[in-house]
């Protein structure tokens, strides 16, 4: 592989990666469902202030919706949100980073489920029409998966963070960080991991469609999609669309997992055409076609990784990580990384299960000698101007 095309498929993998790392999912912390790291400091909380970009936007969407196994909920009476949990954020590269690039990069990171598949069965292998949720589309055939649509377009109004959907928090976000850089090349790359993959994928298609990426000049910016063992998300109408209007996607997958054969076991794009054309005209909603280019890899060439492991290590993000750094031996990334949330590396390299966890799981002793939760900062929710942004992109939202 291109040792620069690698590089830049591990950092928005990393990325993505993130989202996990950051991620509280205790049940017994009254922060549960939420950020650990306050914005400004989420890349240097996480060890990678040399990253070279700045988080401008937390992402959180409602947990009104149905995919339950994807949320996490505290056991605590008095929470951070009973009705929002986050789901990413927003970055852009700084001006160093950005000569590096030759371009500034608006990247955006959709969190996934954090350790089990449950979600996957909670998938209601139902296509609904895109346009249907305000998602402009000319064709009202180019369809998706209805769980995806409901995360990426629900919103709550009595809860601070998910008053606005996470469509509304993206697409204004993008709009004011191309603003601010109306005079540079830039770019808009979305990242994500599982669920979060469908995620970045529909939003993707968003952006292209409602021509966000089109600056004032009338130049249109790059968008790409960077997904990692991703499900499939819409039919093959929507495919055809992100093609014809220029989204480009790389799907990085690991052969031995099931959640990128889901849904749409039957009717794929593995059926000849005129099956799936016919399949559609009989009204089956469980019609699916993967997007974009595949970029298929084996967990089993790798020397350090059980070939056995359970169906959650075939899915894992860092050993995805690994398999695409030639298991280490390009830029020497540290196997051990595999084994932070699963029990995937061979015995031998002697690499603890599950070892990323917070120091005494966040506890700390309290000055009369009792060991207690800390407070944390206030979490960010949304900017004072973001209704005066929603109504400048005049999108019909509501």
């Amino acid at each position: 592989m291109d040792t620069l095309f690698r590089s830049e498929l591990i950092r928005y993998g990393e990325m993505a990666q993130a989202c996990y790392d950051a991620f509280d999912f205790d049940p017994f912390s009254k922060y549960c469902g939420s950020c650990r790291f306050p914005r400004r400091e989420f890349l240097a909380g996480l060890g990678m202030d040399s990253a070279g970009y700045e988080v401008t936007r937390y992402l959180y969407a409602t947990s009104n919706i149905n995919l339950p196994n994807f949320f996490k909920r505290s056991r605590w009476p008095q929470v951070w949100s009973k009705k929002a949990n986050w789901i990413g954020y927003v970055a852009v590269s700084n001006d160093e980073k950005s000569r590096v690039l030759g371009r500034r990069d608006v990247t955006i990171a959709w969190r996934g489920t954090v350790t089990r598949l449950e979600w996957v069965a909670d998938l209601m292998d139902f296509l609904r029409s895109i346009s249907a949720d305000k998602i402009p589309s000319p064709d009202r055939t180019v369809k998706v998966e209805s769980g995806f649509l409901d995360l990426y377009t629900d919103k709550n109004e009595e809860c601070h963070f998910c008053k606005y959907s996470a469509r509304e928090q993206v697409l204004t976000e993008v709009k004011r960080l191309m603003a601010m850089y109306p005079d540079e090349e830039m770019s808009v790359t979305i990242t994500g991991h599982s669920l979060g993959s469908a995620l970045a994928m529909v939003s993707g298609y968003d952006i292209v469609e409602t021509g966000i990426n089109v600056m004032d000049d009338s130049r249109v910016v790059p968008v790409c999609v960077y997904s990692f063992s991703g499900p499939r998300v819409g039919n093959v109408r929507f495919k055809e669309r992100v093609e014809l209007l220029g989204l480009k996607v790389l799907r990085v997958v690991n052969v031995h997992d099931v959640v990128p054969k889901s849904p749409g076991w039957f009717f794929n794009e593995g059926v000849p055409m005129a099956v799936m054309k016919a399949a559609e005209g009989l009204g089956l909603p469980w019609c699916y076609s993967h997007v974009g280019v595949e970029l298929a890899l084996d967990h089993k060439s790798s020397p350090f990784l059980k070939p056995d492991a359970d169906a959650v290590c075939a899915h894992n993000l860092e050993a995805l990580l690994h398999l695409l750094d030639g298991f280490g031996l390009s830029s020497g990334r540290d196997h051990a990384l595999v084994n932070k949330a699963c029990d995937f590396l061979k015995d031998d390299y002697m690499v603890p299960p599950n070892w990323r966890q917070d120091e005494n799981k966040g506890m700390v002793r309290g000055e009369d000698g009792r060991w207690i939760q800390p407070e944390r900062p206030k979490l960010d929710d949304h900017p004072n101007d973001m209704y005066l942004h929603l109504s400048q992109l005049d999108l019909g939202m509501n």
